[in-house]
């Protein structure tokens, strides 16, 4: 079945995009929920309707979006999370911490839809980079470190840390 997304979906596709999915899943999960349409002639002729539209309403947010990138951009923020000895993640981080971090560290509200993971999961403590997809002419990353809650194991990964950022240091200086 093809159908026209309403919103971006992980894994199926961006807004206005035309996409092939299974029949059930469109029928009785995509378009009941208000997240596709059909793609018959009508629906494919109104598309370019349907993306006019949606720009004209996203260029009166531009400037929203504008302050949002310029107030996040450089920041770091920090997600406590249960970790094992190993320094892997019970669980994973996911872009709903990411926006309760935002909200929390920085006062900004970013629908956690338009928050991009750097990977398909983030299940080490270490640092990475989100990509906020807010506005096609608007580039916004904010990065963030993953620590331990417990202070006794984020002291040891950060003395791991600063060894290996020594011993990189010397290798990169032996190098040249």
């Amino acid at each position: 079945m093809e159908i026209i997304l309403l919103k971006n979906l992980d894994k199926v596709g961006r807004k206005f995009e035309i996409v092939k999915v299974k029949d059930g899943y469109g029928r009785n999960y995509l378009i009941p929920q208000g997240l596709a349409i059909v793609a018959n002639k009508i629906n494919r002729n109104n598309l370019d309707s349907f993306k006019r539209q949606e720009s004209a309403k996203l260029n009166k947010k531009l400037d929203a979006f504008k302050a949002i990138a310029n107030k996040i951009n450089g920041q770091q923020l920090t997600i406590t999370t249960k970790v094992g000895t190993s320094g892997k993640i019970f669980g994973s981080v996911t872009n709903i911490q990411i926006a309760n971090a935002l909200r929390d560290q920085l006062g900004v509200e970013v629908d956690r839809r338009d928050i991009l993971m750097p990977d398909d999961h983030v299940k080490m403590i270490g640092k990475y980079t989100a990509v906020l997809d807010l506005h096609p002419d608007v580039d916004a990353k904010i990065d963030f470190e993953v620590i331990s809650d417990d202070p006794e194991l984020a002291k040891h990964f950060a003395e791991i840390a600063a060894e290996a950022a020594l011993e990189a240091a010397a290798e990169a200086s032996t190098d040249h």
